[in-house]
């Protein structure tokens, strides 16, 4: 339960954590296989080489999968560390800060290949420099987000903070999808002839920025001033069981996996999608994700409105069911009787509710739930909870990478793209998958102990 109650400043402070750390994630998701594995038409070198093991998994598959497989163990180990921690200055900053700057570190080397032409040792490399990305980047996302139902009281405070993260994370978005833009500017800017190059600069700025973004609620919030909570005294593996003992838990985490794998497939393709299915120059992602994100901030007040007068589920079920579509859509982009930005833009449009409505509430819903057990069972923890769900949500981050590079044998190039066309089939079933599951999810349960503090 919180302390003081967060004023403004404070709660635009926290949103800047989630700016910065979705940057970084974000040139990760968006950037991996459009760098290392891109279409003959992007001007930019192949640095891994398109091998097939077992003649089903691809190179970038195995590597995008690694990383993930360490960090999803990682996740539990951080958030339990957190859970307990008795340091004088609180349980969450203090790790937060000590995580910023090997986050940036290893995003940087993520894009700084040892061979400058397709190789095994880039590969080879790739995999650890992820590994350690993502600990890093983790030792920051689970604290942070543990902090949200610590520093809110009722449900309209959570959603209106989860509210105000999603923007941040949208930021990242829209930032991390215009290093090709700012990658143009580099180069006619600073006269660097090498699109490889040009890349690589724009990406090692954008890593110092976030982490300075990160740094914003590290300084700005004493989270012993606004967050009174007890530590936990679980160990690991309990903490972990009876975490996971939560009905609604279970039902929100299958939805979330499956959300978050269709959400990694169309960022991962986005540039793809633009250059080789319609095709449109890739300076387009940094205009289409600026359009989505405005757009979807218009929606934000009427999401917190609907979410009071009908409740969060169905809100959260209808925009499931919207983005189906959307993915299904994808497989015919190019081929409809429709001009390329007309396709493009509908698209975009399309998905401004879902990216504000699936943004904003989950964080708010799994914070209830969280704040539900601790009144429960007087243990409070809210890093558990966010650990386990950020461990679904990395390993459906991981399968959407892996799916979408595995799919590219199939065809990633101008007249040879059916394992592009695909990755929109294989979205549209998981967003399904999605819906189903969390039409068994119990929300009333959820919301009264929230709004009866």
């Amino acid at each position: 339960m919180p302390g003081e109650k967060l004023p403004f400043s404070k709660q635009l402070a926290y949103a800047c954590g989630m700016i910065g750390w979705s940057i970084m994630t974000n040139i990760i998701i968006v950037m991996l296989p459009y760098f290392y594995l891109p279409p003959s038409s992007s001007g930019l070198t192949p640095f891994v080489p398109q091998l097939l093991l077992f003649g089903v998994l691809n190179i970038m598959s195995l590597i995008a999968a690694s990383g993930r497989l360490v960090d999803a163990v990682f996740d539990p180990f951080i958030a339990s560390l957190s859970d307990k921690s008795n340091n004088k200055n609180g349980r969450r900053i203090p790790f937060m800060k000590w995580a910023i700057l090997p986050a940036i570190l290893f995003c940087a080397l993520t894009f700084c290949p040892l061979v400058k032409t397709e190789s095994i040792d880039n590969a080879i490399w790739l995999t650890f420099t992820l590994i350690f990305f993502f600990m890093s980047v983790t030792t920051y996302i689970i604290p942070y987000n543990a902090l949200l139902p610590e520093l809110t009281s009722t449900a309209a405070e959570k959603v209106k903070l989860s509210s105000f993260q999603q923007v941040g994370f949208v930021i990242g978005i829209i930032i991390s999808a215009l290093v090709n833009n700012f990658a143009d500017l580099v180069q006619s800017g600073f006269h660097v002839a090498n699109r490889d190059t040009a890349v690589q600069y724009t990406i090692w700025g954008l890593c110092v920025f976030a982490g300075l973004i990160m740094l914003v609620p590290v300084f700005a919030i004493d989270e012993k001033k606004y967050s009174e909570s007890k530590p936990s005294h679980l160990p690991i593996l309990p903490a972990i069981r009876k975490t996971f003992s939560q009905p609604n838990f279970k039902y929100y985490l299958i939805s979330d996996f499956s959300f978050y794998m269709a959400l990694s497939i169309i960022s991962s393709g986005l540039l793809f999608f633009i250059t080789v299915l319609l095709p449109l120059p890739e300076s387009m992602g940094g205009l289409l994700m600026g359009v989505m994100v405005l757009v979807s901030l218009v929606f934000y007040p009427l999401i917190n409105y609907l979410s009071k007068k009908i409740g969060k589920k169905p809100i959260v079920l209808f925009s499931f069911a919207l983005l189906s579509l959307i993915f299904a859509m994808i497989y015919f982009l190019g081929k409809l009787p429709l001009s390329p930005k007309v396709q493009v833009f509908t698209l975009v449009l399309l998905a401004a509710f879902p990216l504000a409505s699936l943004g904003i509430l989950p964080n708010a819903i799994l914070a209830e739930i969280a704040e539900k057990d601790a009144i429960e069972t007087g243990e409070n923890r809210e890093g558990m909870f966010f650990a386990v769900k950020y461990l679904f949500v990395k390993m459906g981050q991981t399968l959407g990478i892996a799916l979408f590079a595995f799919l590219t044998v199939y065809g990633k190039d101008p007249g040879h793209d059916y394992g592009l066309r695909l990755n929109g089939v294989c979205g549209f079933a998981l967003c399904m998958i999605a819906f189903l599951f969390f039409t068994r999810f119990k929300e009333k349960p959820d919301k009264e102990p929230a709004g009866g503090k």
